[in-house]
């Protein structure tokens, strides 16, 4: 495996950082997971813009373009040979000393990982997951912004361990206020009488890249489709629910805290969306190697 750090393509075991880099010993940075597939890497305008945007909202500035960015993650794939894969980007305060000051820290550092991921078997797509609702709750936007993918994920970890804990693979993560925000690495959605809802971004929750694909393809499918609150009971009482995300890319869940999700089965809007999504990751996205079509 070869990973680029800071300038250079280096073997994994020579890929290494500060124990002094503010990124670990505060989890001061910002990252993306961003997936390639038939030979595109899927949506990189839009994780790319996310990841300079939530670096700009911490006062953290990259020292490479976007463009340079995007040459950083394909050469990545092409030192390793790769057309599918899972790429994790990351951008850290950099190397400072031990006190919180991000003003000791020079010069921020830059990796990218090119590797693979599956979050999920292929049965539970076929069949659904159960997930629960935990006790931790999302990040209020006053406190640590979740709109910014930063590397502190200790809230999500905190409710990730809550599902390890009973046996799920995933949870549902409520505000402040109780309403629904996300799973502690997805969005959510559910479907009420042929209308697609998800959380505004507003209730506390990462605007991801996966949830506005999945709006966008509903939308051209003429489907109906509303941002707004709310809570357990319309999770309970839906026709439909399913998780997105870059790893888990679209995921049916047909068990909520014990409660079956109508009939139990992924539903057919679903289904619906998970194949538009499939054709989409086709021919999306910047080529990885030069003079190929694409998907294969």
């Amino acid at each position: 495996m070869i990973i680029y750090l800071d300038g250079k393509y280096l073997p994994r075991e020579q890929a290494v950082i500060s124990v002094f880099d503010h990124g670990l010993l505060y989890g001061d940075g910002v990252f993306e997971g961003i997936r390639a597939y038939h030979g595109r890497v899927f949506k990189l305008g839009e994780h790319l813009d996310r990841l300079y945007e939530g670096a700009r909202a911490i006062c953290l500035e990259i020292p490479v373009t976007k463009d340079e960015m995007q040459e950083i993650v394909l050469e990545t794939l092409r030192r390793n040979n790769l057309r599918d894969a899972y790429i994790r980007l990351v951008v850290t305060r950099g190397v400072g000393d031990l006190g919180l000051d991000p003003l000791k820290c020079p010069r921020p550092t830059v990796f990218c990982i090119a590797a693979s991921i599956k979050l999920y078997s292929d049965e539970l797509y076929k069949k659904g997951l159960e997930v629960i609702t935990v006790s931790t709750r999302r990040n209020i936007p006053t406190a640590c912004i979740p709109r910014v993918k930063s590397l502190n994920y200790l809230n999500n970890i905190y409710a990730k361990i809550e599902a390890n804990l009973v046996g799920v693979p995933e949870a549902i993560m409520l505000n402040a206020e109780g309403y629904v925000a996300e799973a502690t690495g997805d969005n959510i959605f559910i479907v009420k009488k042929g209308v697609l809802i998800t959380p505004p971004t507003y209730v506390g929750l990462l605007e991801g890249v996966t949830r506005n694909t999945v709006m966008n393809i509903a939308r051209g499918k003429g489907i109906p489709v509303e941002e707004k609150v709310f809570t357990l009971f319309d999770v309970y009482t839906a026709d439909e629910c399913f998780l997105t995300g870059t790893a888990a890319e679209i995921i049916p869940t047909v068990k909520v805290d014990g409660r079956i999700i109508a009939d139990g089965q992924p539903g057919v809007m679903t289904w619906e969306l998970i194949e538009a999504f499939r054709e989409l990751t086709k021919v999306d996205g910047p080529l990885i190697y030069p003079g190929e079509t694409g998907a294969k």
